[in-house]
């Protein structure tokens, strides 16, 4: 008897660590790239908690100081968490937050050290670090930017960070450095005043061994492919483009698989394995900033600036020049279109069939993402700025504004306003959800919020 009880406990042990490897392996439960899995954004059955408190550490699971500024989102894998930053003791004019139409750039000229951080997600303790690289950065930033825009990309295996004009470097999960290219400067700037320096912003990602990038920027823009493995290229097509700050995304067609980028004059789709151009389109906010998401047969891409801010709707069959007429708003490959619904600096949200779209000044709007059709519209909350892009949860959604109060609303097709919690200190980048967790990137802090009483 003794011996079928402890082969059967080895038998139930063996099928937990076996259910637990499968959870770590789907790449579905992972958090490893800007916000999440193909973007999307989304992560249920985390059961977070409605309400937290910063100060009293009321549903606060751990808070870690992170040195430095940087806007990037953190990634998960697993139990690991990573992070990047950007350090100087001499840069320390912080965040300008509101809105406001200023384009100049911070005056600092000191040394930076650009570090990642790598974390225990459950505990917040610190498992490495690596000082990717030192010296002055090569672009200026904006007031509402940092030194270390672009969110880091995992597969498991490895992790990439991307520090535009300071270079794009692969560790393993160890943190050893694999390998790392040097483009030269990458001239993140406005494209109408050119001294107006805002820093690169677009983030890698990692799709069946292959890393992609996008770099829109003043002279020779492009986008590429490499092995994540060892660096070595497999294509890179050059783009006649303004320079934006937009993170690319995959989707398919059949058996095809694609790379979709959002543009202004150049918004379009690349084959995974070649580069080849599938489809291009022009027209949009000329400063571009979302990332495309994904619904169904469709890719969704969203900006606003100067005289258009439209939303579109296009089919993952889309092929050749799908630009639109003057008074069109949809054509053979384009389902819909709204000329004036679109956000400058959100990557939307597709989620439990429906499309949310929040603007700079805190307006949610929602869509049928079929029809396009306008749900309901409403501001979230009474912030003065929003930049962070929202993400979603267990029917619920959550929406940072400048400040760093988090509004929590119903996911559905009236507006309701859930709950509301205060992280303290200003937040402008989005949240990750992995676990039962959600974290929040402040400006000072990595804060993990989960229920902690149960």
């Amino acid at each position: 008897m003794k011996n079928l009880l402890t082969t059967a406990f080895i038998a139930i042990l063996a099928m937990i660590q076996l259910h637990s490897q499968d959870q770590v392996d789907d790449p579905e439960l992972q958090w490893s790239s800007y916000r999440g899995y193909y973007s999307g954004g989304v992560m249920d059955n985390a059961n977070l908690p409605d309400s937290w408190n910063v100060e009293t550490g009321e549903n606060i699971l751990w808070k870690y100081r992170v040195p430095g500024l940087g806007l990037s989102s953190p990634v998960i894998w697993g139990d690991k968490l990573f992070v990047t930053t950007a350090i100087s003791s001499a840069d320390t004019e912080g965040y300008k937050t509101g809105m406001y139409g200023s384009i100049g750039s911070v005056e600092d000229e000191s040394e930076h050290e650009w570090r990642i951080i790598c974390l225990d997600k459950n505990s917040g303790n610190l498992l490495w670090e690596e000082t990717a690289c030192r010296g002055v950065p090569k672009q200026k930033r904006h007031p509402k930017s940092s030194h270390a825009n672009s969110t880091m990309a995992t597969d498991g295996n490895f992790v990439v960070a991307f520090f535009g004009s300071e270079g794009l470097y692969c560790y393993d999960m160890k943190g050893e450095l694999q390998w790392k290219k040097d483009f030269g400067l990458l001239r993140s700037v406005f494209f109408a005043v050119e001294n107006a320096e805002w820093e690169f912003a677009s983030s890698p990602i990692i799709h069946e061994g292959v890393v992609i990038i996008q770099c829109d920027v003043m002279e020779n823009s492009f986008v590429a492919a490499y092995e994540v493995e060892s660096g070595d290229e497999i294509w890179k097509k050059e783009r006649n483009e303004y320079p934006g700050w937009c993170t690319p995304n995959i989707y398919y067609n059949g058996d095809n698989t694609r790379v979709a980028l959002n543009g202004y004059l150049h918004r379009g789709a690349y084959d995974f394995d070649t580069g080849e151009e599938i489809w291009k389109m022009s027209g949009g906010g000329d400063i571009q900033v979302p990332t495309p998401i994904l619904y169904k047969d469709l890719i969704l891409f969203n900006s606003a600036h100067g005289k258009q801010s439209p939303i579109y709707a296009i089919h993952a069959s889309a092929k050749g020049d799908l630009t639109l007429g003057e008074d069109e708003t949809s054509n053979e490959f384009i389902r819909w279109s709204i000329p004036r619904g679109g956000s400058y600096m959100h990557t939307m949200l597709v989620y439990k069939d429906l499309l949310y779209n929040v603007k700079w000044n805190g307006s949610v709007m929602c869509l049928n993402p079929e029809t396009g059709e306008e749900v309901w519209t409403n501001k979230a909350g009474s912030g003065n700025s929003y930049i962070a892009s929202p993400v979603a949860s267990d029917g619920k959604l959550y929406v940072v504004d400048d400040q760093g109060m988090v509004y929590i609303l119903g996911a559905g097709s009236s507006y309701e306003l859930l709950a509301q919690n205060d992280l303290g200190e200003i937040c402008m980048v989005s949240p990750s959800i992995s676990g039962k967790s959600i974290f929040f990137r402040t400006i000072n802090q990595l804060i993990a919020v989960s229920d902690t009483k149960n």
